[in-house]
């Protein structure tokens, strides 16, 4: 059994693929866009959930997998109906040395919304808080 993250980005998984590997150094593992589904779905299909792809959604990414370190993360442009939103959950991003918190807290507050500095605490000499410019919050902190 086996319990992973997945995201969906409502229209920006490329732009949020693109950005974790600046970030994070994230390596893609696999990216399918919906015009490349072997069996997409039908009018009708029982197996289908929610609305039927548009014809304009042909580009964004149906499903992708990407690593960061050594975990794999899940993420798809799902039904693209708008801004995503990421409540009730966060990622945490833990590194080895003070140096690389700094550096991966700071690339991934660009553009998004920092929610506690680093800071030194009881169970970390640098722990903090961020939400990405996608909306996704991270918690980073030095092992």
């Amino acid at each position: 059994m086996a319990v992973q993250p997945y995201l969906f980005f409502d229209g920006k998984c490329e732009e949020a693929l693109e950005f974790y590997k600046k970030a994070l150094d994230a390596k893609v593992e696999m990216m399918m866009r919906f015009k490349e589904n072997p069996e997409p779905p039908q009018p009708g299909d029982a197996n289908c959930a929610g609305p039927m792809p548009t014809a304009d959604m042909a580009e964004k990414i149906m499903h992708s997998a990407f690593k960061v370190g050594d975990v794999q993360i899940l993420a798809s442009d799902g039904m693209c109906s708008g801004k995503p939103t990421f409540q009730g959950i966060s990622l945490a991003l833990s590194v080895k040395t003070e140096a690389e918190a700094d550096k991966r807290f700071s690339a991934l507050a660009a553009g998004g919304e920092v929610q506690m500095p680093l800071a030194k605490t009881f169970f970390s000499p640098k722990f903090g808080m961020v939400a990405d410019k996608f909306g996704v919050s991270w918690m980073v902190m030095v092992d």
